[in-house]
Order: structure tokens, then sequence, then C-alpha cells
């Protein structure tokens, strides 16, 4: 009989470079710690973004945006991240470039959605609902005289809380989504009575049901009160959510025209409905707004189109928090022969509050990459942290994170269960930084195709 090689299942992990952020990590105060929220140093910017979140918070950052500014590498994005994440799980983040904005040939259409996307609407919603833990469940068969095969035509279930049991017979279109659930006894369930969605919430704990080592499903509390009620759902749509649930409504009830629409475009006139229906729900109580981040990386690379829309939008009722990075001084403004501070109007630049970065120390270098190898799960050995930390300091921060996997590989491919100084050296040979490659260039010039 011929054996079977078990080989273990490789697991593919996708991490973001900013994975590892939780917050700011500011005291009580509003102080920054050294380490704190997965970011490293630049105390002053972290706390002056503290002071941002606050005013966020109050709604008082009306009519501005944020600008942060420093060389390449000193946590820009990072610190971005950290303010959306300061304010809520809840809060939308959309990231742009500000080179894929000018290279769209809509430029302002672009920046139009990623601002509804990054305006988040959170919707409370009371339903009428029938929740408890399945005590019995029996599915009615029917026979149709144009399918060979019974099929579902309803079912009868049992559901109990800690205080009352009742039975309800249901469709067939609900009895499906029980099957389709695979429901049985001891699962709480949820059956929305407008709908008739069906949702699994989970296990009934504590009804000394046989439990297993290893369980897929959660264990619940058992719901208590009656098992039909009304519950308050709250949801956090985007200003965009509703603008294409708008359009795809429009295009619906158009007939016949429909069938040629090759996509759903948004116009301005369901943009405009969609800010009246939000209006009128947040008048009534039934909503509230929740301004996002919205952030724009490489913000010196946008024309002057782009920043008279900015300008405008900041003024909206509707407007995110614009956060923009840049890492240019005094430059033209792209499109003109304008000089201006982060080659930016001048008239923009008045309604933002700058926040400025500085580079990393040694020491703060060596923290971050300690922090993205536990985060990717490289290890590290002391002489390996050095010599990243060493080309961090000479060549640049990002370069020394990138080196993290092929070093990983290499030690791999060496046998060795930890990264050590040979392998971020013989990663730093075969993968060139920026000056490196530069420099290549520069000496092969005349074979360079031009």
């Amino acid at each position: 009989m011929a054996s079977t090689e078990l080989k273990p299942a490789v697991r593919v992990v996708r991490r973001s470079i900013h994975s590892h952020i939780t917050g700011l990590g500011l005291d009580a105060q509003g102080r920054a710690k050294k380490i704190g929220g997965g970011l490293v140093g630049q105390e002053e910017a972290r706390e002056a973004a503290g002071v941002i979140v606050q005013l966020i918070k109050e709604g008082k950052l009306g009519g501005r945006g944020i600008l942060i500014v420093g060389p390449p590498g000193t946590g820009k994005t990072a610190i971005a991240i950290a303010i959306a994440k300061e304010l809520g799980e809840d809060t939308p983040f959309v990231a742009l470039s500000g080179s894929e904005i000018v290279g769209s040939p809509r430029k302002t259409e672009v920046l139009l959605q990623a601002l509804r996307k990054a305006m988040g609407v959170k919707v409370r919603e009371e339903r009428a609902v029938i929740e408890g833990v399945v005590t019995e469940i029996k599915y009615v068969k029917r026979q149709s005289p144009f399918y060979p095969y019974p099929t579902i035509g309803g079912a009868r279930i049992t559901l109990e809380t800690r205080d009352e049991s009742a039975s309800y017979t249901v469709g067939p279109e609900i009895a499906e989504q029980l099957l389709a659930l695979n429901v049985r006894k001891g699962d709480v369930i949820m059956i929305d009575v407008e709908t008739g969605a069906v949702r699994k919430l989970g296990k009934a704990s504590g009804r000394g049901e046989k439990r297993y080592d290893i369980e897929v499903e959660r264990e619940v509390e058992i719901p208590s009160g009656s098992v039909k009620k009304r519950k308050e759902f709250v949801r956090i749509l985007t200003l965009y959510d509703i603008d294409v649930s708008i359009a795809a409504r429009r295009v619906a009830f158009s007939g016949l025209l429909a069938l040629f629409e090759t996509e759903r475009e948004i116009g301005d006139e369901d943009r405009r409905h969609a800010n009246e229906i939000v209006k009128k729900m947040i008048d009534e109580g039934k909503a509230e707004l929740v301004p996002g981040v919205m952030f724009i990386d490489d913000a010196h690379m946008l024309d002057l189109e782009c920043y008279s829309f900015l300008t405008r939008a900041m003024e909206s009722d509707f407007a995110p928090i614009i956060v923009m990075a840049t890492n240019r001084g005094i430059t033209k403004i792209r499109g003109t022969d304008v000089e201006s501070p982060h080659g930016m109007p001048r008239d923009l630049l008045d309604r933002l509050l700058i926040i400025t970065t500085r580079p990393y120390t040694a020491e703060e270098i060596r923290e971050i990459i300690r922090i993205r190898a536990d985060e990717e799960d490289v290890p590290l050995s002391e002489r390996a942290l050095e010599a990243l930390t060493k080309i961090g300091l000479e060549r640049s921060l990002r370069y020394a994170v990138q080196l993290l996997e092929p070093a990983r590989i290499i030690a791999l491919r060496r046998k060795s269960a930890k990264v050590e100084d040979v392998d971020v050296y013989e990663a730093a040979r075969l993968f060139a930084d920026l000056k490196r490659s530069v420099e290549t260039i520069e000496k092969f010039k005349e074979l360079m195709m031009y």
C-alpha cells in the first residue's frame, strides 16, 4: 500500500504595514507614551493628533482639514490611521494617493466618491422579531405537479426564552433558510417578522447538551422576555452606500432602458436625494452622522482643480475629516509656475491644521522593526535586529522593514530557526534600495533605454 506523506498546510496571511496600529498611544492627560498604540516616537505629532481627535469628538473641526508634513518614512500614514482608530471601530477610513487621483480622467468624481465613502451614518431601527432557543422544528413537505420529488412547503418551529415558549408555522421561504443554516434543537435564532430574514446567533449555553472540545459555533446566552418582541438594531452605512442604493432603485424603475444601462451612474440628483433622506432621519432621531477619515497621501501631487474641490468640500455639512500628507517643502503647485509651501495653494493651507513629523532615532527604528517582526512572525536574533537598525538608519526605515520577509526566507533555506545578521545582509545584497538603484542606473546609463 503506497504511503501518503502529509505536508503541513501553508497558511497565507496578508498583513498591512500598519496592521499593528491600535491608536495614538496617549495617556489620560493626552501625553504620548514612548511606545503606545503600536506607534513609536513622534510624541509631539501624536499629541497634536490627540488634540485633533478631541476637536472632532466635540464637533469643533468644521471647515478645516489636517496636513501631516515630514520626511519620507516618518509615520505620517500611521498617524492618520491612528486618528481613525481613536475615533472608534465604526469610523470609516478611506485612503487615496495623490497620484491615483490626478491620474483619473474624472478627478473630482474620484474625490467625491471617497468623501462619501468616508462619511458614516449610524442608523437606529426598531423591528419586530421572534427570538429564542429552538426546542422543536418540523419541516412540511409538499408535492409539486411540475417536479417529481417533494419540496419544502414550510415548517413548524417552537422557540423558547427564559420566560415563555411559543410555536409558529412559517412559509417555504423561511423554512428553506432554516434548512440552509442547518438550524437544529438548541440553536438560538432570530427571525425578522417583516422581511422573513433568519439569523443564527449560536448555540444556547447552559442547557446540558454535549459540547465538543473544538466547536465551530459559539455559545450564546438564552434570550429573556417574550419570544416575539421589538428590538433596536444599529447599522453603520456610508453616504456612498445610500447613493448606490438610490441609483440602483432609479435604474430599476427606469423600465426597458435599464436593460441597456452598462453601469449604475450616481448622479447629483441621487446624492441630493440621499442627503435629504439622511437629514430627515437625523431630525427624527433615527440616525446620526459618524464623520470618518479621508486620507490623501502624497497630497502635493494634486492640482488646482483638486485643491479647489477640497476647499469647498471642507465647508459641506456632510464632510469627513480630511487628512493629507506630504514630504515636500517649497515647490511648484502642480500644473502652474507658482511656488508655494508643500506645493499647495496658500488659501487651502490657511484652512489646515499642520502636524510635523521628524526622522526617527536609532532606538526608535530598532523598536519599530521589533514590532513589525513580531507582527509578521519573523524571529530575529539580536545581531539581525542591529543589522536592520543600521540599514534603517543609513538607508531608510521602509527598506529595512521590507527586508524582514526576504531575510526570513533566506534563513529558512539554510535551516535556521532565527533570522541572523548574515540573512539580513544577504537580503540587502539581493534587493536594492532607492539609492543603490539610482547608482546602478547612473553606472549603466549609456546602456539604459530612453
